[in-house]
This record gives structure tokens, sequence and C-alpha cells, in this order.
């Protein structure tokens, strides 16, 4: 795997992470800016060619 896949997989973890932390904190507004980063980063990385669905089954199995 390349630096740059590896890193975008990474800030996606992050990221969800994140989201997930803040819904069950109940911040409606930390949510929002966490999903926007997600987002932000999915479509990063398939503009780059990184499946991030077929990742996470990869590295899940």
């Amino acid at each position: 795997m390349d630096a740059f896949k590896a890193g975008i997989l990474q800030r996606i973890a992050n990221a969800e992470q994140d989201l997930h932390r803040a819904i069950e904190a109940g911040d409606e507004f930390l949510a929002e800016v966490e999903q926007s980063e997600l987002d932000d980063l999915r479509r990063l990385a398939a503009e780059h060619g990184v499946d991030t669905v077929l990742e996470r089954h990869r590295t899940a199995a």
C-alpha cells in the first residue's frame, strides 16, 4: 500500500471515530463538522482511485 492510500485510509478511520464520538456526546454541530470532513476525505480518496469500502473489508478480514 502506498503512502497516500495508507494516509487517507487512516484519516478516514479517525474521522469516523470522531463522528461517532460527537454523535454519542449529542454534539450536533461537531457531528456535522465531522461528517463534512468524512465526506471530503471519501471524495478525495475516490478521486485518487482508493475504494474505501473495499479497503474496509480487506482490513476487517
